[in-house]
């Protein structure tokens, strides 16, 4: 006898305040690992930017070509950084929403003694998503099911497009219309 329980949470997911990337981060791991990288990340650009000015001063073309080469890697860093760091808050987001309301897919699926979700039982539940996002391709809810149904699945390439897509629809539904 399994006892049926919900995906675990975050703790700030529990609480009933805004939710803000600081919120509960000493409680949860993954927080954690988000700032870690982020702080190394921040570090390595900021370490790049300044050899790249080095070698702008410098007088040979080549190298002033190099140093110019050597901001376009702190750039797109940057971009990488902010993009995941958003996606990261506004799932978080679609989360709480569809906790208060009862909305998150119940986690059941039996397991190996490792922990991990039994492959074949998350893909025996996968239709039951996918017709719910057939049905209405137009609910962020339905895709967000979805895409922890790809994730049980162990298909994360597709879960995050999923995501994504909970996300743009999630955008469009809380933006007032024009």
């Amino acid at each position: 006898y399994r006892r049926t329980r919900r995906l675990p949470q975050p703790e700030c997911l529990r609480k009933p305040q805004l939710s803000t990337f600081f919120s509960g981060l000493f409680h949860n791991r993954a927080k954690i690992g988000v700032l870690l990288v982020t702080v190394l990340l921040v570090f390595y650009i900021l370490v790049v930017a300044q050899r790249g000015w080095l070698l702008m001063m410098s007088d040979g073309l080549t190298a002033k070509a190099m140093g110019a080469a050597y901001f376009v890697l702190p750039a797109v860093g940057v971009w990488a950084l902010v993009r995941e760091l958003l996606f990261g808050v506004q799932t978080e987001k679609m989360a709480r929403i569809l906790a208060d309301e009862g909305g998150l897919p119940v986690d059941d699926l039996p397991r190996t003694p490792a922990g991990r979700i039994v492959r074949e039982a998350a893909d025996a539940e996968f239709p039951r998503y996918q017709a719910e996002v057939e049905a209405d391709p137009a609910q962020w809810r339905a895709w967000f099911r979805l895409s922890c149904a790809y994730d049980a699945a162990g298909d994360r390439k597709r879960a995050r497009s999923s995501m994504r897509q909970a996300g743009k629809l999630f955008s469009a539904s809380v933006q007032p219309s024009a």
